[in-house]
């Protein structure tokens, strides 16, 4: 798939997407500073969440409190949500940095306003990966859609992604684990392989709920092609997604060290040329192991395979030496040539 001018897919290094989310806590100028420290650590895209709640959330949210905070859902989000105006700020202000910005729409609402401003691609989180209707209208704006699918089987999966397949959109999937934070009791990363399999050709993901980023990091080396995690200025903030938040420093380290384990994960099992002085010294040579005399019938036992491998004959040849005769007298360890063999 392709966002804007970023392929996305395993000939390509990891899309990472900082999740800025509502880590913010409602505040456009320490949305901005977010966006800015993402940029300086080499991230190429951020990702927010719009939420318009008189069309997200009935009256009763205003009684349900998630586990990662101790007042309503309702109030979480009416405290953290950036205005429109802020938000389409925050996008200018994004772009204008040289990154993609992606925003995860909580209704039908927040879909038709992220349309209205021009994002390049939604990002549908786990909370919508069975919302049918929400699905069916976001991929009817014909834009690539990142979709999680946390909380989700496979089965359970299949008509969401039916949807997207036939809406003719480009799509990727997400492995996740919704749990903040998640242990690894819980975590799948074989969720990543799951996905590839069952949906062949479709570029697959892991967005990553852990503390600390191993588990993003070993999902490059399944072949997960984007990395989303939770992001922030710094962790000593308050909010309910700060605790599995990695901060600019583990940002820069996830973009580095993923683009490096996709390189080494894609490179085939061979010598490189690079190795080639190494392998000079490291190999055997086939050696006389005793002083062996000229017209000598040589057995295993007349040799062995020694450092370096400066010899003609190398250790992997030692079988083809067995049953030669000497052509002259062979000191004890010197180096067998063809030319000493009849």
């Amino acid at each position: 798939m392709k966002i804007g001018s970023r392929e996305i897919g395993p000939a390509h290094p990891p899309l990472v997407i900082a999740e800025i989310g509502i880590n913010h806590g409602g505040s456009l100028a320490v949305a901005k500073d977010m966006v800015r420290l993402a940029a300086a650590s080499g991230c190429e895209c951020v990702k927010h969440q719009t939420h318009i709640l008189e069309d997200e959330m009935t009256d009763e949210a205003k009684q349900i409190f998630p586990p990662n905070a101790d007042v309503s859902i309702w109030e979480v989000m009416a405290r953290c949500a950036l205005s429109r105006e802020d938000e389409i700020e925050l996008k200018a202000y994004t772009e204008s940095l040289g990154m993609i910005y992606l925003s995860t729409p909580f209704s039908r609402a927040a879909a038709d306003f992220l349309q209205e401003i021009g994002v390049l691609a939604y990002k549908i989180g786990s909370g919508e990966a069975d919302n049918l209707p929400l699905i069916r209208h976001i991929a009817k704006f014909g834009k690539p859609v990142i979709l999680s699918t946390g909380m989700q089987t496979i089965d359970t999966v299949r008509a969401s992604v039916e949807i997207l397949a036939n809406s003719g959109v480009e799509y990727a999937l997400l492995e996740c684990t919704n749990l903040y934070p998640s242990p690894p009791e819980i975590v799948s990363l074989r969720g990543v392989s799951d996905l590839q399999n069952a949906f062949p050709g479709v570029p697959v993901g892991f967005s990553d709920h852990s503390i600390g980023p191993e588990m993003a990091l070993a999902s490059v080396a399944l072949g997960a092609c984007i990395l989303e995690r939770h992001y922030t200025d710094t962790r000593y903030r308050v909010g309910p997604d700060i605790i599995n938040s990695m901060d600019p420093a583990e940002l820069r380290h996830l973009v580095d060290r993923s683009r490096e384990i996709w390189i080494a994960a894609n490179n085939p099992k061979q010598r490189t040329e690079a190795e080639e002085p190494v392998y000079r010294f490291a190999r055997a040579s086939v050696v006389a192991d005793r002083d062996l005399p000229a017209g000598h019938l040589i057995t295993e036992a007349d040799i062995w395979a020694r450092r370096p491998g400066s010899g003609e004959i190398a250790g992997y040849d030692f079988d083809k030496v067995v049953g030669k005769r000497t052509t002259r007298a062979l000191p004890r360890n010197t180096q067998l040539k063809w030319s000493d063999l009849a």
